[in-house]
């Protein structure tokens, strides 16, 4: 992944990252069992692709885990895990009911860069749509920077140490 320009918020470049890659690595859950933050982690199997290596749903609140193996589906929709079909523990209502969602801190910085910025370039491999392509249009609005930014201040500090 190519590291987005200084955020001095008036220029991002975007680095063309897909929801994919961010969902590779760990995403924070609301605990089926306890209603707390939970993470969802995959372990590696020694497969190219993190995406098919299985991942363990674990909460450190109540000790609640689950496993999911590559043969189930996952899904790409809205602000649930696409492994366990989880809601995600950064979600929020923002701009007049739209929710506003990351998977981690990760994806969070990236949309709170984008925002900010009041110059926004694509980045240099045009090979597939990034995340920041497919952001809704609300998200995208000069209009609705200050409550989106301060809905992502709200979301990081739920994030769990």
């Amino acid at each position: 992944m190519t590291a987005p320009l200084p955020s001095d918020g008036h220029r991002f470049r975007d680095p063309r990252t897909h929801l994919a890659t961010l969902a590779s690595g760990d995403v924070i859950v609301i605990c089926p069992r306890c209603a707390g933050p939970a993470i969802v982690r995959p372990h590696s199997d020694g497969s190219r692709y993190s995406m098919f290596w299985p991942r363990r749903l674990t909460c450190t609140g109540c000790a609640y885990y689950d496993s999911w193996t590559s043969s189930s589906p996952w899904y790409w929709e809205g602000p649930i895990d696409p492994f366990f079909q989880q809601p995600l523990w950064l979600r929020a209502n923002c701009c007049g009911g739209k929710t506003l969602w990351a998977y981690h801190g990760e994806h969070l910085d990236l949309i709170e860069d984008y925002v900010r910025a009041r110059q926004r370039e694509r980045g240099p491999e045009r090979s597939f749509t990034s995340l920041l392509e497919k952001l809704p249009a609300w998200i995208k609005a000069a209009g609705n920077r200050d409550e989106i930014l301060r809905t992502c201040r709200q979301l990081r500090a739920k994030l769990p140490e």
